[in-house]
């Protein structure tokens, strides 16, 4: 649950992006869309930074990933493979009054951010340490008007008297209906106790929910002229299955050699039930993903000659020939941490959430959650997942077209194992293959005989060179990050005047590398043509480098606070000293730094040297 200092940090950071130019609420003239954001002049060039950060660490910077810019609409029967169309939903409730959609398993999670919850939960902290004496009809009765304007459709504020009179019962006996604050919030929500509070009021008016229902997140479309089910289509929900059908292509066209990796940034769309925290939940956003494919760890152990395991801390070096899955995929999760840092974000600001093996999809073999610490909670920013054959196999299966990969050394390697090296490796396999069948709902039985009989067939093709390779997938949203730095980067700054008088103004402390304008350029006066001119040289100086704003206008400290407002690392002033007004001091300029205010005077001719090596 969110507190009322998040709560108030939140609101403060939503109204300045809106302010300052970051981002503004989609068709705002027209009343608004929920769940679209544009991103203005200062958001829109923050948003290119980081993904053009991200596309240089992941690609340029590497020699085994390349890329990939693949289209939003593709071949239905892609999301008949993935299992989209059949398993890609959140449970979904309406509302018996007010008719509003809210995503079931964030009902209470919605309820908790509520005013009227809040009044609620005042109400319960207050009496429920003086049961059954502060209870009483009077009491609930003031609480019923405190929360009527923001709750019309609780059961409390629809029929008080029923409600209350239950309560009070209840009260006066074993209080057990209303034991916790879960308990009593379901209270107060329903008429009727035979349902067993089943579900939690409607977060926007406290009415009652109606049972969850599957509903399919995709963005339904056709293409053509004609609209028929012959020409259905989708708005793509990820970027990762565009890398997939893919592979193959660029597998055979890049030169690349296993491992390796594909990586795409571009947007996907998800028709979320209810889009919820600023631009963290959103209906279209854009995502940054690597698929990264690996050899299977039989192959691995064939070639190698051993598997290095994770134990052994190798994920922390250079990647290794005798690399396996897990080793790999701490190796990403490593990799992705370090990139954060890079870019403003520390390390403490994260969680690493490794999830059980009962909340793991079932073709998964281990995913790690990267969450960071937003004033509204601690939620997800990334995912590494270790995503085994399943995504290549499934589009090889669907589609009939083949997604192995031939390695001839791995065929001269196979001849040379011995038979209880080969059936050890077969043995591991097949205990992987019935343990996953098994998960996925079939009988020890059945798992051991299917298990028995894929690693029969499996072994047949590694022996001659042949597999599909496996995949670590980290996946990363652009949105959320952009949300994140905002974050991280507000800050307040109280100062005070000879006067005494307090002003508190806003300092976005972005790392150099993501600001969306790296240099503020001021001549000191506008009225005095030769400073102007040469302000303007200055900044025709830097420009071909990085993002500059050139400002003239107000007080040379009211153009400084308006640039740390904007996130501007750095401000180069142009003054009389500049002119020569001191011989000494011809053609320098006055260097400001946005987050300590420290001012240094810097040639010209030192500005890109000094400047270049802090923005990239």
């Amino acid at each position: 649950m969110s507190d009322s200092k998040s709560t108030e940090l939140m609101e403060k950071i939503v109204s300045l992006c809106k302010r300052r130019g970051f981002i503004y609420p989609s068709s705002e003239i027209y009343g608004g869309i929920n769940g679209f954001w544009d991103y203005g002049p200062l958001g829109a060039e923050l948003k290119r930074n980081v993904k053009d950060l991200w596309w240089r660490s992941m690609v340029h910077y590497r020699d085994d990933v390349v890329g990939l810019e693949a289209t939003i609409i593709m071949h239905p029967m892609i999301w008949k493979a993935s299992g989209h169309l059949d398993t890609f939903s959140d449970p979904m409730s309406t509302c018996r009054q007010c008719k509003k959609l809210v995503r079931s398993d964030q009902a209470l999670e919605m309820v908790e951010d509520a005013e009227w919850f809040q009044r609620l939960q005042q109400f319960y902290t207050a009496t429920a340490q003086s049961l059954p004496i502060a209870v009483t009809v009077e009491a609930l009765e003031k609480l019923e008007q405190s929360v009527r304007k923001k709750a019309p459709n609780l059961a409390l504020v629809r029929a008080r008297e029923a409600v209350s009179a239950r309560l009070v019962e209840s009260a006066s006996s074993d209080g057990a209906e209303w034991s916790n604050e879960t308990q009593f919030l379901r209270s107060v929500s329903t008429e009727n106790p035979g349902n067993g509070y089943a579900h939690f009021p409607c977060p926007h008016c406290g009415g009652e929910l109606t049972e969850p229902r599957p509903f399919n997140l995709m963005f339904k479309s056709h293409y053509g002229p004609v609209e028929s089910e012959d020409n259905v289509c989708y708005l793509r929900p990820e970027t990762a299955q565009a890398i997939f059908v893919q592979f193959k292509n660029v597998f055979e066209t890049s030169r690349q050699k296993m491992p390796f990796g594909i990586a795409q940034v571009g947007k996907a769309f998800r028709n979320e039930v209810t889009p919820r925290n600023f631009t963290f939940r959103s209906r279209e956003f854009e995502q940054m993903e690597l698929e990264f494919f690996i050899k299977p760890d039989e192959a691995v152990a064939a070639l190698a000659g051993k598997l290095a395991t994770a134990a052994d801390g190798a994920w922390q070096g250079v990647p290794q020939a005798d690399w396996g899955w897990e080793v790999w995929h701490k190796y990403w999760v490593e990799q992705r941490v370090r990139f954060y840092e890079n870019i403003g974000l520390a390390r403490e600001d994260f969680v690493e959430y490794w999830q059980k093996p009962d909340e793991l999809a079932h073709y998964a073999r281990a995913t790690v959650d990267i969450l960071f610490r937003f004033p509204f909670g601690v939620q997800e920013l990334e995912g590494i997942a270790a995503r085994g054959d399943f995504d290549l196999t499934q589009h090889q299966k669907f589609s009939g077209k083949s997604t192995e990969v031939f390695d001839e050394e791995l065929r001269a390697a196979w001849t040379k194992l011995d038979d209880a090296t080969r059936q050890s490796i077969k043995a591991r396999y097949e205990s992987t293959v019935r343990e996953s069948l098994v998960k996925r709902g079939f009988l020890e039985s059945d798992a051991a005989i299917q298990a028995t009989e894929f690693s029969t067939a499996y072994i047949e093709k590694l022996a001659k060179g042949y597999y599909v390779p496996h995949v670590i997938e980290p996946s990363a949203g652009v949105d959320r990050l952009i949300l994140a730095l905002l974050c991280k980067a507000y800050h307040e700054v109280v100062s005070t005047d000879e006067k005494g008088k307090s002003e508190t103004r806003v300092v976005l402390k972005f790392h150099p590398r993501v600001a969306p304008i790296k240099v503020g350029v001021f001549p000191l006066l506008k009225n005095k043509p030769e400073l102007v001119a040469k302000a303007h040289a200055v900044r025709d100086l830097l420009r071909p480098h990085m993002t500059v704003f050139y400002d003239e206008s107000g007080a040379i400290g009211r153009r400084y606070a308006r640039q740390d407002e904007a996130g501007t690392p750095f401000g180069v002033t142009i003054d009389f000293e500049t002119l020569g007004e001191k011989p000494e001091l011809l053609d320098t300029v006055t260097l400001r730094h946005r987050d300590d205010g420290r001012q240094e005077r810097v040639a010209i001719a030192d500005l890109l040297p000094r400047l270049l090596p802090l923005i990239r």
